[in-house]
């Protein structure tokens, strides 16, 4: 109870101004604890690692898995998009999260995308399986992936296991 009192009379006697006071919804003061940001550099050889990865085919996809075997339902339903895309398998190269911790953490930095899959054409961030199945979903994906010209062409894509392994 006397920890609690002296809370409350440190929050009453902290001034609006002073930075250390948040207002809620009812115009209560809430006592707000600044912490330094964390922030965690990017080593130069993981950065080194996802550049050279990112450039390695036109279309690059960061997973939990493989296309073979994904180990996860986004890893999953992003391959199955492009493949139901069809995208060409030989400009198409699929990276396992998995197994690099440091590749795990880092890749999301260097995208400043929170969750992994991640999806990089030509060399550009597009998102995760969010982004990748509304894209889908309304068309524009289609589009962009022709305009990056990483589909299968015509006549190759009516060949029998045209486009990445679902």
């Amino acid at each position: 109870m006397i920890i609690r009192t002296n809370l409350l009379r440190a929050v009453r006697r902290a001034s609006p101004t002073s930075g250390s006071v948040a207002y809620n919804a009812f115009s209560k003061p809430l006592a707000v604890r600044f912490a330094p940001a964390t922030l965690r550099l990017l080593s130069t050889e993981t950065r080194a690692a996802i550049d050279k990865a990112v450039a390695s085919k036109p279309v690059v996809l960061f997973m939990k898995g493989t296309p073979e075997t994904p180990q996860c339902g986004f890893s999953r339903a992003s391959i199955q998009i492009l493949g139901l895309q069809g995208v060409d398998p030989n400009k198409f190269a699929a990276f396992n999260v998995l197994e690099d911790e440091e590749l795990r953490q880092g890749l999301k930095e260097y995208s400043d995308w929170p969750t992994i899959p991640q999806l990089y054409l030509r060399k550009e961030f597009v998102g995760g399986c969010d982004i990748l199945m509304s894209m889908h979903q309304n068309g524009e994906l289609s589009k962009v992936l022709e305009e990056k010209d990483v589909l299968v062409p015509a006549e190759a894509s009516k060949e029998p296991g045209a486009g990445p392994e679902p």
